[in-house]
């Protein structure tokens, strides 16, 4: 699986979450919510570090966005991008 996220939506991470070059984001399967792949589960985030290896990540302007292996079964094989709804003001996850 990739990791793809758009420069809007990064700039939105950075400005909401304070974030820094070295920081990181783990994206990952939650109970309950509004998810496309899995029913019942949604796409939650944490500013958090890599336990081990990550199933999937991406780094923007050193920011590590990333997908540990114990949550990988929520993208069924799928990528992932990560967009800005402008007129929302908040990020949108497309799995494809």
């Amino acid at each position: 699986m990739n990791i793809t996220i758009t420069k809007k939506a990064f700039d939105w991470y950075k400005r909401e979450l304070g974030l820094k070059p070295g920081d990181a984001i783990r994206l990952f399967a939650r109970y309950g919510g509004c998810g496309t792949v899995q029913k019942g589960f949604s796409l939650g985030i944490a500013k958090d570090e890599p336990a081990g290896e990550p199933a999937a990540q991406t780094t923007v302007d050193g920011v590590t966005f990333f997908v540990e292996d114990s949550d990988q079964w929520y993208f069924d094989g799928h990528d992932l991008t990560i967009d800005l709804d402008e007129k929302g003001d908040e990020p949108v996850f497309l799995i494809q």
